[in-house]
């Protein structure tokens, strides 16, 4: 069953560093307070059905193509800004944790954890050190990520926990069998896909990122199934599919440069 899956990171109130990872490479995927409500308003005018959660989201008969809304790294912002605005509506999310980042400033506490577990959002597994590459990892590195971090969850949370997405947007097959073979069953990349596969006994799923100062329809567009928000979606990540590669682990920082040298351009027009 396919399903078109919508990727926030942080929400901030007047600093991106409030929330989450703090670099301007994470910076440019964290949206205000009004950005995120925009955005939930885009999807309520083009939707009046409800989010679902893995893992009914693969196994659902239902005639309009379901969606998901997810939530990576771990953040704080998910307990203090995003998890009440999802609740008013009657929605769930699911919240990937960076284990080992768990209880350090800006994100969420092990209490955090368990109470977000209890009104009914899906705990997932964002790794355990969120490794800048995670593709390039052995497959014993990749199963020691999921597995460290499954198991802090589990012991967080005293239930099984068996579902989570891909850091940094690295995906491979050997990614989705690291997963597989380390109890995953439902695992999210960054791939901006409606199309669902099964890897040995993992489902795998894509997701439309939602980035800082995009269009404020962007979810409405991409919930409608809107072809242009698709394709530029798929163009978006298929260059960067290229790219990556070419700077290898210096991706980040040649991003975060990038980032810099563009905002002291734009103020110097100002």
């Amino acid at each position: 069953m396919p399903n078109v899956s919508l990727l926030f990171h942080d929400l901030y109130v007047r600093d991106p560093g409030e929330s989450g990872f703090r670099s301007p490479a994470a910076d440019r995927y964290k949206l205000t307070v009004a950005e995120f409500d925009a955005q939930l308003c885009g999807v309520l005018e083009a939707r009046v059905d409800a989010p679902l959660l893995a893992p009914r989201l693969g196994a659902c008969g239902e005639s309009t193509l379901p969606f998901a809304v997810t939530v990576d790294d771990g953040g704080v912002s998910f307990y203090t800004l995003m998890a009440d605005r999802l609740e008013r509506l009657n929605w769930r999310g699911h919240c990937f944790v960076t284990t080992d980042w768990i209880g350090r400033p800006g994100f969420l506490t092990a209490s955090q954890i368990r109470e977000l577990d209890a009104r009914g959002h899906v705990m997932g597994s964002h790794s355990a050190s969120h490794p800048t590459r995670f593709s390039v990892q052995t497959p014993d590195a990749m199963r020691r990520e999921w597995t460290r971090s499954r198991e802090v969850l589990e012991d967080t949370l005293g239930h099984a926990v068996t579902v989570a997405s891909v850091p940094g947007g690295y995906f491979s097959a050997a990614v989705a069998q690291s997963a597989a073979e380390s109890g995953i069953r439902f695992l999210f990349t960054s791939e901006p896909t409606t199309r669902m596969h099964t890897d040995g006994d993992c489902v795998v799923a894509g997701r439309f990122t939602i980035r800082a100062r995009c269009r404020p329809d962007m979810s409405k567009r991409v919930v409608s199934l809107d072809p242009s928000a698709r394709l530029g979606a798929w163009a978006s990540w298929n260059a960067k599919k290229l790219v990556k590669p070419l700077f290898g682990s210096t991706y980040g920082r040649v991003a975060d440069w990038l980032l810099v040298r563009k905002a002291v351009h734009q103020q110097g027009a100002q």
